[in-house]
């Protein structure tokens, strides 16, 4: 791990906190390495029922990767491959971690950062929050995999003006076109954050791991989808101890008490 990307959990949440405050919470190549290990430390602890993913500071979540690296990490062909696969990597792990993540956004949330958001699976933001992919204005190629997910997030003719314009989306503008999922007034940002990670707490853990994998499984390309890993997910929910619970808490009328088994 490193002092650049926090990791610690709090009750049900466990935070990862990209910390750059400095360079607006910019990426650098220790965070992207120390960010699969985080998640993967959250995964394991059956404590953890959500994770969040915010920056340092209220002025960026991250405001893209650090480009004063670039130099010696992305100057030649195998140094940039290097990079990429890196990068792949850590945001794979990010799209993958069997548990639900929340991007906690406030501030600039630029080029790699907008990224790691999209991977996110849900995303709340404040409303001074502006979003970009400036690439074009560097000259550097895009990774497939992440045009893709902007793709499949917003549909070809927005995610075509994100990148074609490389201009700053307001909250406001990122909202209507689906970026994100909330804007929230600033202030309001960590109450409501707060609030989606009791809800998702609260909820049966088998049924929202379930869900997210299946709604991984249906981004894949056709016959691709692993549909019997889908039906287990589905008959394991049922055959759980969490499903008598949820039955018999309703019939009693009180609140479930579910413990992902």
């Amino acid at each position: 791990m490193t002092d650049r990307l926090i990791a610690e959990r709090q009750g049900p949440i466990g935070w990862i906190t990209f910390s750059n405050p400095e360079r607006h919470n910019a990426l650098k190549v220790e965070m992207w390495q120390a960010l699969p290990e985080a998640l993967a430390r959250f995964e394991a602890d059956d404590d953890v029922k959500v994770i969040v993913l915010r920056g340092a500071g209220d002025k960026a979540f991250i405001s893209g990767a650090d480009i004063s690296e670039f130099e010696e990490m992305r100057s030649s062909e195998e140094a940039v491959l290097a990079y990429e696969d890196l990068a792949e990597g850590s945001m794979r792990a990010l799209q993958t971690v069997a548990k639900p993540t929340i991007a906690m956004i406030r501030g600039y949330c630029i080029g790699g950062g907008l990224g790691v958001a999209i991977s996110c699976d849900i995303r709340i933001a404040a409303e001074g929050s502006t979003f970009a992919i400036p690439a074009g204005r560097l000259g550097l190629g895009y990774r497939f995999s992440g045009v893709k997910r902007l793709h499949d997030l917003v549909g070809p003719a927005f995610a075509k003006e994100i990148f074609f314009t490389a201009r700053r989306f307001p909250a406001q503008e990122a909202m209507r076109i689906g970026l994100i999922n909330r804007m929230v007034p600033d202030g309001d940002l960590d109450r409501a954050v707060a609030e989606t990670c009791a809800t998702i707490a609260d909820n049966a853990p088998l049924t929202v791991r379930s869900v997210k994998l299946m709604i991984e499984e249906l981004g894949k390309p056709a016959g691709e989808p692993d549909a019997e890993m889908c039906e287990r997910l589905v008959r394991g929910c049922f055959a759980s101890e969490d499903y008598v619970e949820g039955r018999r808490a309703f019939m009693e009328k009180r609140k479930p008490v579910f413990r992902g088994r």
